[in-house]
């Protein structure tokens, strides 16, 4: 194979945007289909590390170190002929075939949109401004030192609301992070020389239930194992707003707190929504392919796209999904440099897996959604997550 080239006009330019599992996966799978002799592969993202966001809330609890959760991206890519550009993307202009970052411009014949989701507040009042989101290291470093000094300060204000924590949004992000935090509470007490009763934990979800497409005997079986451990939910009460800092509820309930970790929802890439691609609601809309409805030289995988099914609903955003995407779009791009059909995307869906502290889960497995919970499921998750790192030859990056 021929070394990078970037003068020759022959060689195509396949630009990926996104280094997290749908980037991550369709640049590997790429290289092992293209030749380097036919294109230049080039991913950009925002910083160094591919981020196991399905471990953020571990990281923002204190129960791993960040190097476990933040994978260097040059070690993943080692001898794979990718080209990792760790820029900030600031505009997709299809039309000029061009990618706009905060330190050049990049020309493509092909592109790939993998730049995931952002969070979203719904214009609820002091939700953006005060809360903290749970979507980069970044934040989940934030959370840590947001909570440790707020439980410090306490030993001294005892005000409530430097010992209060609420999470908003009873998902898997959300509920992920009450079991984290229910773990840490005994160490917490011990580190500040605080009692048991002296921090309130509370889950906030709008819906009825808990863990929305999870089967309601495991919602309760997941709000049991919370509440024994010292949280206390509530559901169907949507957040109205976040007077800082006191939380308000719609039924008139009000909590005093100085942290409040929104989990409660997503929303499309801006920079997806900018662009002239086919979107709704900032994310773009692809065919069977994972191939822009408007754009043929586009690909998008991730949160980034909506794909519908066959059932007429669209895909919902998860990493299991997205390692599929990357690497459908990974052959789907040799594909259509070649000439040959694009294959459609047929997603496995292999279950559904929540942690609810390091030796709790719940889990729904395989196509007949088989319930799982306790340490089973605790397992379960553990080997998924091996699983992944193997196939990426991250474990040793992981481990380190």
């Amino acid at each position: 194979m021929a070394p990078f080239d970037e003068g020759d006009d022959r060689l195509k330019q396949i630009v990926i945007l996104g280094g997290g599992y749908a980037g991550l996966l369709c640049a590997l799978t790429v290289r092992k289909f293209v030749y380097d002799n036919e294109a230049v592969v080039t991913l950009i993202n925002r910083s160094s590390s591919h981020q196991l966001i399905t471990e953020l809330h571990r990281l923002a609890a204190g129960n791993l170190p960040e190097q476990a959760v933040a994978l260097s991206l040059t070690k993943l890519l080692k001898g794979k002929r990718v080209q990792l550009v760790t820029e900030e993307v600031t505009v997709i202009d299809t039309e000029q075939r061009e990618v706009r970052t905060s330190e050049g411009d990049y020309s493509y014949d092909y592109l790939v949109i993998a730049m995931g989701s952002q969070t979203a507040y719904y214009d609820i009042p002091g939700l953006e401004k005060h809360s903290l989101p749970l979507k980069s290291i970044h934040e989940a470093n934030r959370i840590n030192a947001h909570i440790r000094e707020s439980l410090m300060r306490f030993k001294k204000s005892r005000q409530q609301a430097d010992a209060t924590i609420v999470v908003g949004g009873g998902g898997l992000s959300g509920i992920e992070m009450i079991g984290e935090i229910a773990d840490m509470l005994p160490k917490w007490c011990e580190d500040y020389q605080l009692q048991r009763e002296d921090i309130r934990l509370y889950g906030i979800e709008a819906s009825p239930s808990i863990l929305p497409g999870f089967p309601a005997e495991l919602a309760a079986r997941a709000t049991s194992s919370l509440e024994r451990r010292g949280a206390k939910l509530i559901v169907g009460v949507p957040i109205t707003a976040y007077d800082y800092p006191v939380v308000l509820l719609k039924d008139g309930q009000s909590i005093p707190t100085h942290t409040l970790i929104w989990t409660g929802g997503v929303q499309g890439n801006p920079i997806v929504a900018a662009s002239n691609l086919e979107t709704l609601r900032g994310r773009a809309i692809v065919n069977a392919c994972l191939q822009s409805e408007s754009h043929e030289d586009v690909f998008v995988a991730g949160d980034s796209a909506i794909c519908y099914q066959d059932n007429g609903l669209p895909l919902p955003p998860s990493a299991q999904l997205a390692w599929q995407m990357g690497e459908a779009v990974g052959y789907n791009l040799y594909a259509i440099m070649n000439g040959m059909p694009l294959q459609p995307f047929k997603p496995v869906i292999y279950g559904k897996l929540a942690s609810l502290g390091r030796k709790d889960a719940v889990a729904v497995l395989g196509k007949n959604d088989k319930p799982l919970k306790g340490l089973p499921a605790s397992l379960m998750k553990e080997a998924s997550k091996a699983k992944y790192l193997t196939h990426i030859r991250g474990l040793q990056a992981y481990l380190h």
